[in-house]
């Protein structure tokens, strides 16, 4: 009975255990079958969009979602950078700003003439001083000379004023740009402080100060160049009038007629 008992446990736990394989297996085969019929879907979808201008849309996909992510990174780009806030467009702040440009175009305009100018004088200045020289020279030779060698040194003392003459008429000329340059940065500095550029209106000014002390210490140069060659040509008549009360009235006749004029 006992042992009826063990084969009929044994034979009841085979049957139950192979029942639960058989719905184990039942359950999986059911499984497989959907994983089946979901490939299935898919592959019918995807031969359905290979058709036609799906495809085509399908395929730019690729270069649509490139061009929006590159929108996107650009717009992100955008908003990370900081905007200066802009000043407001009033007409004060227009004319504000012309009247600086207005200031820097006049100080280059005087910058030019001052630097035009300042070598006028310099030159001017120059050609004095060489023909200060060569007067100088001629006075100590005066009765010295034979006619020949006062004719040479006169025909270059000639030439020298003549280059003396032609200095003056280019510093008179430049001055003429230089004044104009004068008015135009004062009026310009009273316009940038009446529209409340002070700033413009201050670099204008020192900039006239600088140009003007400038120009002025070359003019100083050339009156004292101006002063000597007086001197010089006052020296010089007197040495003329000297050397010529010392020689015989006969022979005035013989003296060259640099020696009788008045410079």
């Amino acid at each position: 009975m006992q042992a009826f008992r063990n084969c009929g446990l044994c034979a009841s736990g085979s049957l139950l255990k192979g029942r639960t394989d058989f719905l184990v297996a039942r359950r999986n085969m059911a499984v497989l079958r959907l994983s089946a019929a979901c490939v299935q879907l898919l592959k019918d979808k995807v031969n359905v969009f290979c058709r036609g201008p799906v495809h085509q849309r399908l395929l730019r996909l690729p270069e649509v979602a490139r061009s929006n992510t590159v929108a996107f990174s650009l717009g992100s780009g955008l908003c990370a950078v900081p905007f200066t806030q802009v000043e407001n467009l009033s007409h004060e702040s227009l004319i504000r700003r012309a009247s600086c440009l207005v200031t820097d175009s006049a100080n280059t305009y005087l910058s030019q003439t001052t630097l035009a100018l300042v070598d006028a004088l310099t030159q001017y200045a120059k050609a004095l001083h060489t023909l200060i020289a060569l007067q100088k020279r001629y006075i100590t030779s005066i009765g010295k000379l034979t006619p020949a060698e006062e004719n040479s040194i006169w025909q270059v003392i000639i030439g020298q004023r003549v280059e003396v003459s032609d200095r003056l008429e280019e510093c008179k000329r430049f001055e003429s740009n230089w004044m104009n340059a004068i008015n135009i940065c004062e009026l310009s500095a009273d316009a940038a402080y009446n529209s409340g550029a002070e700033h413009a209106c201050t670099a204008t000014k020192t900039n006239l100060q600088v140009a003007q002390c400038k120009v002025e210490e070359l003019r100083k140069i050339s009156k004292e160049a101006e002063k000597k060659l007086a001197e010089t040509k006052a020296e010089e008549i007197q040495r003329m009038a000297e050397y010529a009360s010392s020689i015989d009235i006969n022979d005035l006749e013989d003296i060259p007629e640099a020696y009788l004029r008045e410079d």
